[in-house]
């Protein structure tokens, strides 16, 4: 049985909140924030990118060189009828049987659209030929920006393209974004030790996880076994002392 820890994210100190929960493993979800919070597993690690010490492998290499031809676009989060086609047939390609796999285009404008933070919808096309204006949507990440890093909350591509690493490259690129941008983290998500879906996190060098209230380098994946939740570990209440937000919140009506 899945257990999760949640807050709502909302009003004037909503990134102030987001930013430093983000920094203890937790992960946003339109206007939530949440952290697995099972009672007898601790599986699920948070995973972020040190962007200065990150030097890519060879594999790396050639994928950013087999997506030269992608142009990149960082728009405002709002919803279109050709990000839903792709995320549909993305869904439908890597994850019938996923939680999501029944998201129609409502619900997939709100989790693009509801955020009470700064975020960007990261799109990735090939360039125009053939006299046509546009090229063809390829790639697509709905990214947080946080005061330390970027956070990418979810992306989704074409699963035709699998010779091009899609999902590889738009994290290869996203390091730049942050190394261009002077952040120092690029936040991942979710990594499972043992799960082939999460394995390719860790193929990233420079790579932490929060655990045992703190975040270390990953080291070798293969040594890391679920143990005692993190929140026995790191008291919510400790958590919550280290928010830095103003002693007064202003009352809601």
């Amino acid at each position: 049985m899945e257990r999760k820890l949640f807050t709502a994210l909302q009003g004037e100190y909503a990134e102030t909140l987001n930013d430093a929960l983000s920094k203890q493993g937790f992960r946003r979800s339109q206007n939530v924030l949440y952290r697995p919070s099972c009672s007898d597993c601790s599986a699920c690690l948070s995973a972020r990118i040190r962007v200065a010490d990150f030097t890519p492998t060879k594999s790396q290499r050639r994928t950013l060189r087999r997506n030269e031809d992608l142009i990149r676009k960082a728009t405002s989060p709002w919803a279109t009828e050709d990000q839903y086609g792709l995320f549909r047939a993305y869904l439908d390609q890597r994850h019938a049987d996923g939680g999501m796999a029944d998201m129609d285009i409502f619900e997939f404008a709100a989790m693009v659209e509801e955020t009470p933070i700064r975020s960007r919808v990261i799109e990735y096309a090939t360039a125009p030929q053939d006299g046509y204006v546009k090229g063809d949507l390829t790639a697509v990440c709905l990214t947080d920006v946080l005061d330390d890093g970027l956070s990418m909350v979810y992306s989704f591509y074409e699963p035709a393209e699998a010779r091009r690493s899609l999902g590889t490259y738009v994290i290869l690129d996203h390091i730049n974004i942050a190394r261009e941008a002077g952040l120092p983290y690029v936040y991942l998500g979710y990594w499972v030790p043992g799960s082939p879906k999460m394995g390719y996190k860790a193929n990233f060098e420079a790579l932490e996880i929060y655990k045992g209230g703190q975040w270390q380098d990953i080291g070798d994946p293969a040594t890391h076994e679920a143990e005692t939740h993190p929140l026995s570990v790191d008291p919510i209440a400790e958590q919550v002392a280290r928010i830095n937000l103003p002693d007064t919140l202003p009352t809601k009506g």
